[in-house]
């Protein structure tokens, strides 16, 4: 019985993640039926084709760009936290304090690129303006 499980539990491992994600796209693909059969209801019962649009463009998913500076900060503030929690609560001489603290410090400096990233790469259009016309001068 021992040598079943054991066999079992690396296969549940592998097919776990699988069927998570198997069912987040069950489910968006429900909320979207769904959102789209209450589209052609609500177009059914207007006659007026300018609501129908604008209903529409009110439903569009409208992308935002990535905000790469807020995102880094999050990031680099998990990472500062990380590090501390290895620091104070579990020990510095600790195999876990040691892990935590570079696990840490890895967040941390992937956060740091973030913003940098942020801030290189401009997201809404007044800022790649201004960085087009400072490039121009």
């Amino acid at each position: 019985m021992e040598g079943i499980l054991e066999s079992l539990i690396p296969l549940a491992g592998i097919f776990f993640p699988i069927g998570i994600v198997f069912v987040v796209f069950f489910f968006i693909n429900k909320i979207e039926k769904h959102k789209y059969n209450a589209i052609i209801e609500v177009s059914k019962n207007i006659d007026d084709s300018s609501k129908i649009e604008e209903i529409l463009d009110t439903l569009n998913d409208k992308k935002k760009p990535i905000d790469y500076r807020r995102s880094g900060v999050i990031t680099l503030f998990v990472g500062v936290g990380l590090f501390l929690f290895g620091v104070t609560f579990i020990g510095a001489d600790d195999q876990a304090g040691q892990f935590l603290k570079g696990a840490g410090l890895l967040v941390a400096a992937i956060g740091i690129g973030s913003t940098i990233a942020g801030y290189l790469y401009p997201n809404d259009s007044a800022e790649i303006n201004k960085a087009v016309e400072k490039f121009e001068e």
